[in-house]
């Protein structure tokens, strides 16, 4: 899904399967928690390498990418989930209008 102002953090190919980091311009990854987990799915707030504090990541400063509005998503391994592939439709189906809302909700509207 195209979701303007919003980023890929890390390599496209060379990745874990499972488990997507990203950015967003102006939204709060909190608030992007908050949508995800109102339509039912599970995904954290931060960095790894923050993910205890509010922090702006220096990890994701270093490597030139947006420090804020960060969302980890870490989906269950394909080798556990038979839901797997219809977690990732729900998620990507579930991105840009997540990203809007909350964009919206702020007052920063489309990019």
């Amino acid at each position: 899904a195209e979701v303007p102002g919003t980023q890929v953090v890390g390599d496209p190919d060379d990745r874990l399967p499972h488990v997507v980091t990203f950015s967003s311009l102006y939204v709060d990854g909190e608030a992007v928690v908050g949508a995800f987990d109102a339509a039912g799915i599970a995904v954290a707030s931060g960095s790894a390498c923050t993910s205890s504090t509010l922090e702006p990541s220096h990890v994701l400063a270093a490597m030139g990418v947006l420090t804020h509005g960060n969302v980890r998503v870490t989906l269950p391994l394909p080798a556990v989930s038979p839901t797997l592939a219809d977690d990732v439709a729900a998620f990507t189906a579930t991105l840009a209008p997540t990203i809007r809302s909350v964009r919206d909700q702020l007052g920063v509207g489309d990019l």
